[in-house]
């Protein structure tokens, strides 16, 4: 039986408003839960389960698996694979509502899904911001964006830097369109993000760090001397002072800008307080 016959079945039309683009090809399936990289005692995350596919083959990789599903339309189809499969709850509720890291802590976890595309950014801020992240996060999301999030410098944004800060991305492989039903109206990318204990560069604290980060990119157009001048309620002087005591150009623009450089700022920043 075909997914799209799987869907008849249940009499489910997929939703453009919630994004429901479903991973069905067994071969893209395989890479995904390959790139995890998982282990028999693990435990897994999915957000959107759909009927069930990757689910499937998280239940019968690892200890436990955890799947969230807003779309109530897809509790047959998930009560069935649970009979199957006992080592896997369901949530019904809006990922971005669950308490995540409340799920699983203290034990680790690693996240695998096909997140659906307008809420991409926001699973990855309520993911890496919490204090129990996930040690490994493979996702399906739009190649656009894949690829913002393993930007360098001269071409990073704060989606980057945040990102970065947290865990090391790396694209693992593109995938057709044809591998979902309906076909997306983008191309997509399988996405590693393998987090750190702490953080990759020296800052006084986070919220100082991103402070800094939201200030630079808050006018990214505006040399840095303007754009942080402005974001961090400094005069000229202090603006100059602050870039040139972390070895900065104050001409320079946030897009240029390495981790390193952000930490450095950070550090300066705090120590002039």
């Amino acid at each position: 039986m075909t997914f799209k016959n799987r869907l008849e079945e249940y009499q489910i039309v997929p939703k453009k408003s919630l994004g429901q683009n479903f991973l069905h090809d067994p071969n893209a399936l395989e890479k995904i839960v390959s790139a995890a990289e998982l282990m028999p005692e693990d435990a897994a995350l999915e957000i959107g389960a759909g009927l069930g596919q990757l689910t499937e083959r998280l239940a019968e990789s690892v200890r436990r698996v955890v799947a969230i599903e807003i779309d109530t339309r897809f509790k047959p189809a998930l009560d069935d694979l649970v009979a199957a499969h006992p080592n896997v709850s369901i949530v019904y509720q809006d990922a971005l509502a669950v308490d995540v890291a409340g799920l699983f802590r203290p034990e680790p976890f690693v996240v695998v899904a096909n997140v659906p595309y307008y809420i991409t950014t926001a699973i990855l801020r309520h993911l890496l911001e919490s204090d129990h992240r996930p040690r490994r996060l493979v996702l399906t999301i739009q190649v656009e964006v894949a690829e913002r999030l393993v930007a360098q410098p001269d071409d990073m944004s704060i989606l980057a830097v945040s990102v970065q800060f947290y865990g090391r991305p790396q694209i693992i492989t593109r995938l057709n369109r044809a591998v979902f039903w309906p076909r997306p109206d983008v191309d997509s990318a399988v996405l590693r993000i393998d987090t750190y204990e702490t953080p990759p560069v020296d800052v006084p604290d986070e919220a100082t760090f991103f402070r800094v980060v939201k200030a630079g990119f808050g006018q990214k157009r505006k040399q840095l001397k303007n754009a942080l001048g402005s974001g961090l309620g400094l005069n000229a002087d202090q603006t100059v002072a602050l870039l040139e005591a972390a070895g900065v150009d104050p001409r320079r623009r946030a897009e240029t800008l390495a981790l390193e450089e952000w930490a450095a700022l950070a550090r300066n920043l705090a120590a002039s307080a």
